[in-house]
């Protein structure tokens, strides 16, 4: 793998440290070198290792969220971003790579400084173009890959081949031309060639991509012409950077002019993409929509696109450096402004798109979609927002994003976007009626009411004067949360129904599905069972109709509580688990914690008080995590705390705090096992102890190598880098002492028939 002198550096630095920041030129290998000390220090760091990419980031005021998105802090509170960020790292031991920060260095400075001392057993490892110039910080220059020294004798051509940077030319060189060996009749010229470009990974990967075309010899050759034309105009610059600047220009130059306008193009994209997204902002102008596939497949052939496999659909990323390039040439060309609009309406769309699917069978690939577009959502928001002409569209993009906002991480974004759109259009028009009442319920999620209350207030104002129907269904609904939240349940009631009638005449499944349930747990809390089950019926009808999952999810809840409520524990129980599990396919914390405490009041009810116990550890988690309660269901607090007075009553003192911190030890994804499954996940005994010696996502991995798969595959099946899968696999040969990939798959067969072995996810943004 090379770097094992740098590797032991940073390692040492980083001990000795609490901040240490990798720096050199873009192409260097810095991302690289800090994600293999993250894995190989990740025993040391009992809470966990894990990548911010910060490359995605253009404002600063968003650093704390993006960090707090990287970490999967679920914290759906009113509290800034910063603070959630501190207290959910205050007492753990975390090892955080801030990768790219050299574009938002101050802003990183200072979110380095405000975590470190809040958080003692935090450690920093940030990668940039120059130090982040802190207190405390160690830097550690990236040098280029190791080369022969020039002035010693002639190294053997095995010497040769385990030089770093002739290492990495040859494991290029064997993906572009198969069979492709490093002899004796062209070391000299591999040599040179990765001394022309100064052992630059990302120099040696564009240049070998010529291979294709050119014999090693004619790629030096080349080289030696390229760098003596272009290398004249440098004389300021640093010599590193002035050979990967002249290296990219060669590479661009050697792209057919429709390439160079697609390169130039797609550098407006600030995440990954995919061809849809590129055939609309990237045609006309030169380049037909027809073309872009395959203008796109050549691109990746050069190595300037990085192609990704997602299960719906494969999309595309650029490295920093080489968008950083074709910003350059997209804004030389006169072309930016048109691409940024295009860019921005393009985005526009998808959310106006998104909202017109969510209630039907595509909702779930919807929600997904949006996840992986959200830095480009967000990219397009602050291009709208910044845009006096176009503050309008953005504060409707903003409310269009409302289930985006609710079942992902960007709870706290999406307020802040809304404020700010609100801010900048106070016209009391549709658009402004609308947002007000989104924000509102975003609000209610955050146990905010007073605020909810005051939007919803004036969105009922505006609709009334304009005569808005719908957004006067949806403030009755919303405002009946409010009313549910504060104990004035008959005035709640009263709203709900206003909610239920206003949206039949509007025609909206949506809003219709939202109050029907809210009015069905209105009518089980004040005892009104049959009134409840014929309201959850309902929705379930209306769900059904449309093919719809998540309302749907959220009306077996509701269903669920009131069966309780009766007795028939078995078809609660039932009810809640297949809620349960379309919210955890959903990866929707929300629903995913009023199911879990559902099954803790059934197992209470059903005397199985350590059963209880354990959920009400796990929630104890979860509610912490999400920053807020049964966040948007205050009214069932009543119904928690009876439940845990049983259990208290019920076990002993030793023996309640021994099972509620069982449950509290278990992961996010072990207790929704638990909770559908009744065993403790992974064979763990009664004190909690695993049986195998591998972390859940080695498990997942091993049972993958066990099936034969390799580590494209692996990393393919999850979604996750190829080098992650591979450093994975060396931590569980070295954990189980084996040597082969063949002990592994024995191993792992060995555990499925003894102990019912399976992998199973875990969070994706850990390292």
């Amino acid at each position: 793998m090379g770097r094992r002198q740098e590797t032991a550096e940073v390692k040492r630095l980083l001990s000795a440290s609490r901040l240490v920041t990798l720096t050199g030129v873009g192409g260097v290998g810095k991302t690289r070198l800090a994600l293999r000390v993250a894995d190989d220090a990740r025993r040391a760091f009992p809470d966990g290792v894990w990548l911010a990419e910060l490359a995605e980031l253009d404002n600063p005021a968003m650093l704390a969220q993006g960090v707090t998105e990287a970490l999967e802090i679920r914290d759906r509170s009113s509290r800034p971003a910063i603070d959630v960020l501190v207290d959910h790292l205050r007492d753990r031991e975390t090892l955080i790579v801030l990768d790219n920060c050299e574009h938002l260095l101050e802003g990183c400075a200072r979110l380095a400084d405000r975590l470190l001392r809040a958080a003692p057993g935090l450690r920093l490892l940030a990668t940039s173009r120059q130090a982040l110039g802190t207190a405390g910080e160690q830097s550690l220059a990236v040098p280029a890959l190791g080369l022969p020294d020039a002035e010693a004798p002639r190294p053997s051509l095995g010497a040769l081949a385990q030089c770093d940077a002739v290492r990495l030319f040859i494991e290029r060189a064997v993906a572009i031309v198969p069979g492709f060996q490093l002899g004796e009749d062209n070391r000299d010229a591999v040599e040179m060639i990765c001394r022309r470009l100064d052992g630059i990974p990302l120099g040696i990967e564009l240049a070998v991509v010529r291979l294709r075309a050119l014999s090693v010899q004619q790629l030096l050759d080349r080289l030696d012409d390229r760098f003596r034309l272009l290398t004249t105009g440098f004389r300021t610059v640093l010599p590193r950077h002035r050979t990967l600047r002249a290296l990219i220009d060669w590479s661009y130059e050697l792209c057919t002019e429709r390439e160079r306008l697609l390169w130039a193009r797609l550098s407006v994209f600030a995440g990954s993409v995919d061809l849809e997204a590129a055939e609309a902002v990237c045609s006309d102008g030169g380049i037909e929509r027809a073309e872009i596939l395959d203008l796109v497949t050549e691109l990746v052939d050069k190595s300037v696109l990085l192609r990704e496999e997602h299960r719906t659909a494969v999309r595309y990323r650029m490295l920093d450096t080489l968008r950083s390039y074709g910003r350059e040439r997209l804004a030389a060309s006169g072309e930016e402004a048109a691409r940024l609009r295009l860019h921005r309406a393009y985005y526009r769309r998808l959310a106006a798109d998104a909202r017109a699917a969510l209630f039907g069978p595509a909702q779930v690939q919807w929600f997904t979609r949006l996840k992986l577009e959200h830095a480009d959502l967000r990219t397009a928001l602050e291009g709208c927002l910044a845009d006096p002409a176009q503050t309008s569209c953005g504060l409707s993009m903003a409310a269009d994003l409302l289930y985006h906002w609710i079942t992902s991480y960007h709870l706290g974004e999406g307020r802040r976007w809304l404020a700010q759109g609100l801010a900048l259009c106070p016209e009391p028009t549709e658009v402004r009626a609308r947002a007000l009442w989104t924000d509102s319920w975003l609000a209610v999620i955050q146990s905010d009411t007073d605020a909810a209350a005051a939007l919803l207030e004036e969105s009922r104002s505006i609709a009334t004067r304009l005569g808005l129907d719908s957004v006067l269904a949806y403030t009755a609904l919303y405002s009946g949360m409010v009313a549910m939240y504060r104990g004035a349940t008959q005035e709640a009631i009263a709203l709900y129904e206003e909610a239920v009638a206003r949206h039949r005449g509007t025609g909206d499944p949506v809003g219709l599905s939202l109050a029907l349930i809210r009015l069905s747990l209105a009518r089980s809390f004040i005892g009104d069972s049959p009134g409840a089950i014929a309201l959850g019926e309902e929705s379930l009808a209306v769900c059904d109709a449309y093919g719809e999952g998540w309302h749907r999810a959220y009306t077996m809840m509701a269903l669920g509580v009131d069966v309780w409520r009766q007795g028939d524990t078995a078809r609660a129980a039932r009810l809640e688990r297949e809620s349960l599990t379309f919210n955890r396919s959903l990866d929707d914390p929300l629903g995913v914690g009023v199911n879990l405490e559902v099954l803790a009041w059934i197992a209470a009810t059903d005397r199985d008080y350590a059963r209880a116990a354990r959920l009400l550890g796990a929630l104890r988690t979860i509610w912490h995590t999400i920053g807020a309660p049964l966040s948007g269901y205050g009214h069932l607090v009543h119904y928690h705390e009876e439940c845990e007075a049983t259990v208290r009553r019920a076990l002993s003192k030793p023996a309640f705090n021994a099972a509620a911190r069982q449950g509290a030890r278990l992961s996010y994804d072990e207790a929704l096992e638990y909770a559908l499954e009744d065993e403790l996940p992974g064979g763990q005994t009664a004190a909690g102890e695993r049986p195998s010696p591998l972390t859940p996502r080695e498990s997942e991995i091993a049972e993958l190598v066990a099936r034969g798969l390799s580590n494209k595959e692996i990393a393919s099946s999850l979604v996750i880098a190829q080098r992650t899968a591979e450093g994975h696999i060396e931590h569980i040969l070295s954990k189980l002492g084996f040597t082969s990939r063949a002990q592994v798959a024995v191993w792992a067969a060995e555990q499925h028939r003894t102990t019912g072995f399976e992998g199973e996810r875990t969070p994706e943004g850990r390292v």
